[in-house]
């Protein structure tokens, strides 16, 4: 229906970016404003699927069939009252007020969709984060990163076909043909080891069992002199505890400075044979950022005020992994969390609908609830930070439970409890169904 001549257009509410903040977000701005015909509400997103970025070490090692838990944009843009658009953001016209959106190829690198523009009234940037190589030489050619579903996926066919083929030549005949370097002792790192091992044994299991788990070595490399310097040192010291039952080889105080086809280099000289590399070494934002004349730091991380808007434009905000938002109360900026997306999407959902009533906006603070590692089956280990309590460690059964119940909470702001409930219902029965690995 076309709108009367002097009836104001709605406004324009742009959203690039469609993880954990940028999805919920669009879809609370979707299910008001969008609904209530008072704006609207687009979201881009390079990828035409969602899945929740912690959950990708799973989908690497296999444990987790990303056919069963992504989530298609355009179905969830149908019921929520938004947009969706596939595309990448490459550049900003601030002045026009239009993000710039990259052409898109296929496998085939033919060109889809052309390379346009989109206007906005009010815009959002969200587009996460991405590996952080640090320069360091033969990482880009040698290594595979895990930001992306793609990459994940690439990792566990590259996984299967080396498992494959020394299964065919009656195991592992030459050093490091089956093992695997993973590059960063955080929580991607240790929680992608504890999935290989769990992983390896599955394989073996379903009949691949020329190869042995001995055939296989897991090697953790961090810098530091010790894992999650983030957590007390007892969580630390209880995840290593851990991971060398797992016969997980650990590298602690080795810096990587050379990715080789065969292997990684330290700065000690020791070098680690391994036909897998991993690189979750650290994170930085995207790099088209620091090319827009937005404020930015050395991380290409887009420099924020308290309110989550950007210190040069009132009308853009920038939430996630790709914003700088101070946390005075750390004299730092916010950690690149899922749960700093979604509070911040929750801040910038209210800013935004103060900003359209023309009202001052709230400033956003950080609420550290602490931090969790999953090691698979095998344990999960973390700190609950509380204003009664202060900081209590957990470890085990209560600390997977919590855990598990962080996807719980993104799954509820995107569906609301009653499909969350029917998810969950037909999880358990279609677990009982289908392999405990992917197998392809």
């Amino acid at each position: 229906m076309q709108r009367k001549r002097n009836e104001q257009p709605l406004p324009r509410i742009l959203i690039i970016g469609g993880g954990a903040g940028g999805l919920e977000l669009a879809t609370k701005l979707g299910r008001t404003l969008g609904k209530k015909g008072k704006a609207q509400v687009t979201l881009i997103d390079a990828h035409p699927t969602h899945i929740w970025k912690p959950l990708l070490h799973e989908v690497a090692a296999g444990t987790m069939d990303v056919n069963d838990d992504e989530l298609d944009y355009l179905a969830q843009a149908n019921a929520c009252h938004f947009r969706f658009v596939l595309g990448r953001m490459s550049g900003l016209d601030r002045v026009a007020k239009q993000v710039k959106l990259a052409p898109m190829t296929n496998a085939a690198g033919e060109e889809v969709i052309p390379a346009c523009s989109y206007p906005y009234d009010i815009l959002v940037i969200a587009v996460g984060s991405v590996c952080n190589d640090f320069g360091v030489p033969g990482v880009a050619q040698n290594c595979i990163f895990l930001d992306t579903t793609e990459e994940a996926q690439q990792f566990h066919r590259r996984l299967l076909e080396a498992y494959m083929r020394a299964h065919a030549m009656g195991g592992a005949k030459q050093p490091g043909q089956l093992d695997v370097a993973i590059v960063g002792g955080g929580a991607t790192g240790i929680e992608l080891s504890a999935q290989l091992h769990q992983a390896t044994r599955l394989l073996a299991a379903y009949g691949l069992d020329n190869v042995k788990p001995s055939d296989i070595k897991i090697h953790l490399i961090e810098a530091a002199p010790r894992l999650l310097p983030e957590l007390p040192p007892r969580l630390s010291e209880s995840t290593v505890k851990q991971l060398l039952a797992l016969d997980v080889q650990l590298h602690l105080g080795e810096r990587v400075v050379e990715a080789r086809p065969d292997g990684v280099l330290t700065h000690t000289g020791k070098f680690i044979p391994a036909t897998l590399k991993v690189w979750a070494a650290g994170v930085k934002a995207p790099d088209f950022l620091a090319q827009t004349d937005l404020e930015t730091n050395r991380l290409n991380q887009v420099v924020v005020r308290q309110t989550l808007q950007t210190t040069r434009d009132d009308h853009i905000f920038a939430i996630g992994d790709c914003s700088a938002c101070p946390w005075p109360e750390r004299n730092t900026t916010v950690p690149p969390r899922a749960q700093s997306a979604h509070q911040q999407a929750s801040t910038a959902y209210e800013n935004i609908l103060r900003l359209l009533a023309g009202k001052a906006p709230v400033d956003y603070r950080y609420r550290d609830y602490g931090s969790l590692v999953s090691l698979g089956k095998y344990s999960t280990v973390g700190n609950l930070m509380g204003n009664l309590l202060g900081s209590v460690m957990i470890e085990g059964v209560i600390a997977r439970l919590v855990y598990l119940s962080l996807y719980k909470m993104h799954q509820y702001a995107l569906f609301g409890p009653l499909r969350v409930g029917l998810i969950m219902i037909a999880h358990f029965f279609s677990q009982k169904l289908r392999p405990k690995i992917k197998l392809h």
